[in-house]
């Protein structure tokens, strides 16, 4: 209608809302229903509600494709890793959350893929173990390492050899990356952290551009009954709508903190890929000093989930599912939107305590 393309924050807000007329709601409403009446794109709950739509509209336009909404992010990939053909390869990172990894390992285990795990920000090492395998995993950055990947490159030699990719974009959200554009298959959410942004929702989402794709991820969703509530996308659409001011003020608090955090004499090292809201770092001491400063601290929360707008922290290989490579006492920090001064002095606080 302008004749020129929205910035992703309009369609942040406009994405997704129900057609203007007289009386409407400006929201689209919380459709709580099993049936639907028949003659529309549904009529039965587990293929289709209304709330779902508008959620899959909005994250749809940001990321350049047709989302598809899930039980959580866990779901998500399950339903992508269910289109691998059996016993095919699947490239995956060696640093990555650790659901997935674990996942990819248990189908290795059953005889079900062949799993080979690289390092994601070697690309020549990615493009090499692409030869002949199904699907290329990404994440960038990972977790919680927060290495990058070069999603064109590495799409470009895998689609030349017939290798589907899929990103995993919660951490940069398509605010900052848009792994479509970049010529991936898929992109991959879990829409719990950044998009829903407050720590209120589980939810996952898959997007593709491909019609044949989004097809058969609709079936997996369908046939698996990993279908999302009502009220949790609900939820995540107003969240999204907040998206672009709550990542731009996090990011902000994100660089500042890791610039101080990286003139510290009692921090090791801090790691942060430029953009973003999350942190990697390690302190003096090592894990039991890692340990207790999280469990100490005041501002930010001793939590595991990440990019909601309150700050939280943890040590990671507390998890006993974390892989072995990852430092037993790295520190991933999700930046949230509280004044950076107050957050400084309390990672000041914990560490003149125990570091």
């Amino acid at each position: 209608m302008h004749g020129h393309e929205l910035s992703p924050s309009t369609i942040a807000v406009g994405a997704g809302r129900p057609n203007r007329v007289p009386g409407g709601p400006l929201n689209t409403p919380i459709t709580l229903a099993s049936a639907l009446v028949p003659g529309g794109a549904s009529e039965y709950g587990r293929h289709g509600n209304p709330t779902w739509e508008s959620f899959e509209a909005v994250l749809g336009a940001l990321e350049g494709g047709r989302a598809l909404a899930f039980a959580s992010g866990i779901a998500a990939t399950t339903a992508l890793f269910d289109l691998v053909p059996g016993r095919a390869a699947v490239v995956a990172p060696r640093h990555a959350y650790y659901g997935t990894i674990n996942q990819l390992k248990e189908r290795a285990r059953r005889g079900l893929i062949e799993l080979r795990l690289v390092d994601i920000d070697n690309t020549q090492q990615v493009v090499d173990a692409c030869e002949g395998a199904a699907l290329v995993w990404i994440e960038s950055p990972t977790n919680p390492a927060l290495e990058i990947a070069d999603i064109a490159a590495i799409a470009q030699a895998a689609s030349a050899g017939g290798t589907a990719v899929a990103v995993d974009n919660t951490f940069a959200t398509p605010l900052r990356q848009k792994p479509l554009e970049q010529g991936a298959d898929f992109v991959v959410h879990s829409a719990s952290k950044l998009l829903s942004g407050h720590s209120d929702v589980i939810l996952g989402a898959v997007v593709t551009n491909s019609d044949r794709a989004y097809a058969a991820i609709e079936k997996r969703r369908s046939v698996l009954g990993a279908i999302p509530g009502a009220m949790e996308t609900w939820l995540a659409t107003r969240g999204m709508r907040t998206l672009h001011v709550r990542l731009d003020r996090a990011e902000a608090n994100a660089r500042e903190l890791h610039k101080r955090l990286s003139a510290s004499d009692r921090v090791v090292y801090s790691r942060y890929p430029g953009f973003g809201t999350i942190i990697a770092f390690e302190v003096v001491g090592g894990a039991a000093v890692a340990q207790k400063m999280t469990e100490q601290s005041d501002v930010i929360t001793y939590a595991t989930s990440l990019g909601g707008v309150e700050s939280t922290w943890e040590r990671r290989r507390r998890h006993a599912g974390e892989p072995e490579s990852v430092p037993e006492g790295l520190i991933r920090f999700s930046v949230g939107i509280e004044d950076v001064e107050d957050l400084w002095l309390d990672i000041q606080t914990a560490l003149a305590a125990f570091a």
